[in-house]
């Protein structure tokens, strides 16, 4: 993996993708973004994470957080295992999934592929942090994460698409709590130790 693909600095902000194995359309319906709008409900109230920007797609995410205990890396470990063992059991127990089979068929199959994992893989294993070391960096990121629905084509204007962080900069906080304090308080700190 390239050093630039790693969580160097502990106390920064990063911006992270990760995707479903094989890109697998999961994020189909309600019950599995409540997982992850639980989930990162969970972090930041449990583990410290501070929420910056989000946004949910049918395969993938993207986040910008930062860990207040200074363990990003970790932080997004365990929210991704986490997630991984709560949206195989939500497929299982889904009566109203008719892909069922097939899905849990597809990330056995990955699963298999792969020697660290017990059964089931459900997202690929790179993240892509990448540190948003200036305002500017920050910004772009913003941007991208909020646009992303716009050239999926699902929407015209960011702020229509329910899982993303577009809507809470509009102050619509309806899906997940987003830090805007902690925001701020990085917006700050990039005028201050611009070098």
């Amino acid at each position: 993996m390239s050093r630039k693909y790693k969580f160097h600095n502990p106390t920064a902000a990063y911006f992270v993708s990760f995707a479903t194995v094989n890109w697998i359309d999961v994020f189909t319906r309600q019950v599995y973004f409540n997982v992850l709008i639980d989930s990162l409900n969970y972090c930041r109230k449990n583990k410290g994470m501070e929420l910056y920007a989000y946004c949910f797609m049918t395969n993938h995410v993207h986040l910008i957080f930062r860990s207040t205990n200074d363990k990003p890396s970790e932080l997004l470990r365990d929210f991704k295992k986490h997630t991984s063992k709560q949206l195989i059991k939500t497929i299982k127990e889904n009566p109203q999934e008719s892909r069922k089979e097939w899905l849990l068929w597809m990330f056995e199959r990955a699963g298999k592929n792969n020697a660290t994992i017990s059964k089931y893989q459900f997202w690929q294993h790179h993240n892509k942090p990448i540190e948003l070391w200036s305002t500017s960096v920050l910004k772009q990121k913003i941007n991208y994460i909020h646009n992303n629905p716009i050239t999926s084509g699902f929407v015209i204007d960011a702020v229509d698409w329910k899982y993303s962080s577009a809507k809470n900069f509009e102050d619509d906080h309806a899906v997940i709590e987003i830090d805007t304090v902690g925001f701020l308080g990085i917006d700050n700190y990039f005028k201050c130790n611009k070098s």
